[in-house]
């Protein structure tokens, strides 16, 4: 765990407001608009540490892009997330994680990490394409 800087401690408290996922650009915008004088370089190397130290989930949008929220559930934890208006839910996956093992092992691989995001549409956004 790393010390609370003041960069640290500002990037903690923006993602603390917010439900929904934020690209590190977005963040630096809504801190720079809170008046914080932050780098966006601090912004990208605060967001990977706290990734690291499991305070803040990371997903991967369809173009490849990296973004960001306040972890909800600690430990280990899969993502649902709504294709149209990026609505996610923390999911537990333990079927996920005997596979994981399973196919590791069946290879001689030890130590297995993975990610698993499952995407789809969301009630609202099926109820609003209806309309």
């Amino acid at each position: 765990m790393q010390r609370m800087t003041r960069q640290r401690s500002a990037v903690t408290d923006a993602l603390e407001g917010l439900d929904e996922f934020r690209s590190a650009q977005q963040l630096h915008e809504l801190l720079r608009a809170n008046g914080e004088q932050i780098g966006l370089a601090t912004v990208y190397r605060t967001l990977a540490s706290l990734a690291d130290d499991g305070v803040v989930d990371v997903l991967r949008t369809t173009d490849g892009e990296q973004v960001y929220r306040r972890c909800a559930r600690p430990g280990h934890h899969h993502h649902l997330v709504c294709r149209d208006c990026g609505r996610a839910e923390e999911i537990e996956g333990p079927g996920v994680e005997a596979w994981a093992d399973q196919v590791g092992a069946a290879y001689g691989f030890a130590a297995i990490e993975h990610t698993v995001e499952l995407t789809g549409v969301c009630p609202d956004c099926r109820a609003a394409r209806r309309s």
